[in-house]
């Protein structure tokens, strides 16, 4: 049983550090070639965890590997445009100027509900409102509406606006973030005395709490049990 657990938390681990240094995208993001490693790479940390006979070594250099050849593999499409295309293929264009490109979406094996369904996720219902969709090499697809179709922006009216950071979570369940209290020159402190004024006295009795760019300080207290 110590046996089995040891080798799962190993290969667990390795699988994990493999997962990290192929970067954070989510499985929907991945391209063609670092979907099959991903796929290799569980398949080969799976054997030894079901079979204790089988050696670590038969798993561990497979898997380091194939992580040895994504990162070499990635580092050469972004040295080459042959290369990116050879392992990720180039995107395609399935709406252009509103029509839609029959011969794109045969190659593809897609059919218009497909890209029906594509455009409505992405907000559209009328293709006559499409300029140009495009079908990405993660297999997704992005819409260029019209001009006349796309939403007002402030510069459309010629409006002025302030800046818009991020706002810095000080507060997440209860636990203090000082990393970013000090970002913005405060304390805890200041941060009691300001939910003191709410009838906060106890900081464990909040459940997320942050300040955007503009100073305002936006909280949520914890359900009461």
């Amino acid at each position: 049983m110590f046996v089995v657990m040891f080798r799962t938390l190993i290969l667990f681990s390795l699988v994990v550090i493999a997962m990290r240094i192929m970067g954070k995208r989510q499985i929907g993001q991945l391209q063609p070639y670092e979907l099959a490693v991903l796929i290799m790479i569980s398949a080969l940390a799976a054997i030894p965890m079901e079979d204790i006979a089988i050696p670590l070594f038969n798993s561990i250099i497979p898997i380091i590997l194939l992580l040895a050849f994504q990162v070499l593999t990635s580092f050469a499409a972004q040295r080459s445009e042959r290369v990116r295309a050879a392992v990720s293929g180039r995107p395609s264009i399935l709406i252009k100027d509103g029509k839609i490109m029959e011969s794109e979406l045969r190659e593809l094996h897609l059919n218009i509900n497909d890209l029906l369904e594509q455009l409505r996720i992405c907000g559209y219902q009328n293709i006559s409102d499409v300029e140009f969709a495009v079908f990405e090499t993660n297999g997704e697809v992005s819409v260029i509406p019209k001009s006349q179709c796309r939403p007002v922006q402030p510069r459309d009216l010629n409006l002025d606006t302030v800046y818009e950071g991020l706002p810095h979570p000080l507060i997440v369940d209860g636990n203090v973030n000082y990393e970013n209290l000090g970002k913005v020159n405060l304390d805890e402190l200041w941060l009691k005395n300001e939910l003191a004024k709410f009838g906060i006295a106890d900081l464990k009795e909040v459940l997320f709490a942050s300040l955007d760019t503009e100073g305002k300080l936006y909280f949520q207290p914890k359900e009461k049990q």
